[in-house]
């Protein structure tokens, strides 16, 4: 099954993706630095708008890694608050120098233990990527990791190591070009875009659902 999954940082975002044929949403805000924990209102908002699968992104700072337990304690309240509300799933992901930082992801998934996971791109940055997916694979939570295809060594092999637990998205501001070539020349089926889905490629501008049409048309052709 083919999905555009489009980067939504308010309703009339979310609204004009749904418009334009996005299968899922992505709710963040800061996406200039790649996505922080949105408002529980903006969330509570955008699920009442669109009927399509919302994930949301817990992330507390443009890295990686925790900064201290305080930050622990932001994560976990806001997966708690986003589980109260209907959303498909969360995006995270907790990195501890580059190796992947399981007891703490698995501890902000266990405060939202009915929701979905998505591994974010923090998988790029990883040394072990082969041990990851088995720890990921291991996390019933877990059913995606998004990745930005050039900056993944044997894109082949981990859609096959992932599978059938865990589909690989692909991200990380491809356009149009970039997801013509995936589609016609991989496994993926899954695309997560920001700016290809805006005015101008431009990440600060609102979404455009003919934009959108343009990438679902080109999926499905």
């Amino acid at each position: 099954m083919l999905v555009l999954e489009v980067i939504a940082c308010s309703v009339a975002d979310a609204v004009a993706a749904e418009r334009g044929g996005a299968g899922r949403l992505e709710i963040v805000r800061a996406p200039e630095v790649g996505g922080l924990t949105p408002p529980v209102s903006l969330v509570r908002k955008i699920v009442s708008a669109v009927a399509i699968p919302v994930r949301v992104i817990v992330r507390e700072n443009p890295g990686f890694e925790v900064a201290d337990e305080a930050e622990i304690e932001k994560l976990c309240n806001a997966a708690r608050k986003f589980a109260a509300l209907p959303v498909e799933g969360l995006v995270v992901g907790f990195l501890r120098g580059r190796s992947l930082h399981l007891p703490l992801t698995q501890q902000v998934l266990s405060c939202a233990p009915g929701m979905k996971a998505t591994f974010h791109r923090a998988f790029e940055e990883l040394d072990g990527p082969d041990a990851a997916v088995a720890a990921l694979k291991a996390t019933p939570q877990f059913d995606r990791i998004l990745v930005s295809p050039p900056r993944v060594r044997g894109l082949s092999q981990l859609i096959a190591r992932a599978a059938p637990q865990l589909i690989i998205v692909a991200g990380g501001g491809i356009d149009r070009a970039e997801i013509a070539r995936l589609r016609q020349s991989t496994e993926i089926r899954e695309f997560h875009v920001g700016r290809a889905a805006r005015k101008n490629g431009d990440i600060g501008k609102p979404v455009d659902a003919d934009r959108v049409r343009e990438l679902v048309a080109l999926l499905a052709g």
